[in-house]
């Protein structure tokens, strides 16, 4: 690190919503499908008019120390201490895990010149209300005015809130993704999943979706796919409890674990964007797949790389080439990084700290200790270069 003389770029850092950002533009008629209340003297969230435990406490007033859970997703854990356990004491709530002002101060003292800003308890909201997806739509309408208000899509040309799209009315999302870029957003969120509703699930890659990925391709901007709720926890649930209950991302079983929810959810939709052929009809779109990890990378290489064999004419272009291309990829710091450079190359990964939550790293730039091993010329592009050139609008 002592030789780094380039700025920082953080892919992956993260706020903590106010009930504001959800209530203050909510219209009425959507009102009952989100509401905060009181159960045994804690606040819950109430999605759809269900009780959910998704997020354990949805105010934020405390929350798991950052970097907290570092230990448990490096594999060291010999005592066999739960997530929580290992986590330690709950913290209060900082500033900077909400308000785009404070959070670049601790940018500054981390020494990190700019980042996404990205939601945590917005990831809620499309499992639960598949069934009202004209909900959804108030509700991610709403955050994003909140965010435009209260932060900006790029304040002070550094710090880059990312709004969250629902696709299941394309009308509606095209007009959102109007709203935003005329706001100013530099990046656009989806949920990694089908898309939902009362059509039943659909790949967000048919034809259908097109003007909505039209206008991302005129725009310039790039869509991230972090993970949220995808729905596949359902698989760990039909084996276990006969499909009922909720995903509840910090309670912990290792059979709902080597499932990977995780994995397969983003490997099957960017399966589905070059199996649909976004990419072919879209060239400049760009997608980046965060807090996934990487551990679904080659299995998904070597399906699409044994399919393009299989079946040459049912692709436009060499599917792994086109991955290549349009694809970045956020590894876990505990991830071999080398190896993932070897898959789809230096320029098409992105360095992410998931700061502030419990799961990333307490110090962001600790990560160049999990790439010691990597060039310079790599590191810049990880750490600085391929992330930039995406904010800049650059398609290479």
């Amino acid at each position: 690190m002592s030789a780094v003389n380039y700025p920082i770029y953080d892919v992956d850092r993260h706020f903590y919503e106010p009930p504001e950002a959800f209530l203050r533009h909510l219209p009425k008629d959507f009102r009952n499908d989100f509401q905060y209340v009181q159960i045994n003297g804690r606040t819950k969230l109430a999605v759809g008019g269900i009780i959910s435990d998704y997020i354990p406490n949805p105010t934020f007033d405390v929350v798991a120390a950052p970097g907290s859970h570092e230990k448990w997703y490096r594999g060291d854990n010999p005592e066999g201490l739960s997530l929580r356990e290992i986590g330690g004491e709950p913290i209060p709530s900082d500033p900077a895990f909400y308000s785009g002002e404070a959070h670049l101060k601790v940018m500054d003292q981390q020494g990190i010149h700019a980042g996404l800003f990205i939601p945590t308890l917005g990831s809620v909201i499309e499992e639960r209300l598949q069934h009202k997806p004209e909900a959804i739509s108030a509700l991610f309408h709403s955050a994003n005015r909140w965010l435009s208000e209260d932060c900006g899509f790029a304040r002070d040309n550094r710090l880059f809130p990312v709004p969250m799209i629902n696709l299941y009315d394309v009308d509606k999302a095209v007009e959102e993704l109007e709203f935003v870029l005329k706001s100013g957003a530099r990046a656009v969120g989806i949920r990694p999943a089908p898309v939902t509703g009362d059509k039943g699930g659909r790949s967000m890659g048919f034809a259908e979706f097109d003007p909505f990925w039209a206008r991302i391709n005129e725009a310039k901007v790039f869509v991230m796919l972090h993970v949220s709720d995808s729905g596949y926890d359902k698989i760990y649930r039909w084996w276990t409890a006969g499909g009922k209950g909720e995903f509840r991302p910090f309670e912990k079983d290792v059979f709902g674990e080597v499932l990977d929810w995780m994995g397969r959810a983003i490997s099957d939709t960017l399966a589905a964007l070059i199996c649909h052929g976004v990419f072919d009809r879209f060239p400049d779109v760009r997608v980046a797949s965060l807090e996934n990890g990487s551990s679904w990378l080659e299995p998904l290489l070597g399906r699409l790389a044994h399919n393009y064999k299989k079946m040459p004419k049912s692709f436009k272009q060499d599917p792994v080439q086109t991955l290549r291309k349009h694809v970045f990829v956020s590894p876990f710091y505990e991830d071999p990084v080398a190896k993932v450079i070897d898959l789809i190359g230096a320029n098409r990964i992105l360095f992410g700290s998931d700061w502030p939550h419990p799961e990333g790293l307490s110090h962001p730039l600790d990560f160049y200790k999990d790439i010691a091993d990597i060039n310079d010329v790599d590191s810049q592009l990880i750490m600085s270069t391929n992330l930039k050139n995406l904010l800049e609008g650059h398609r290479d």
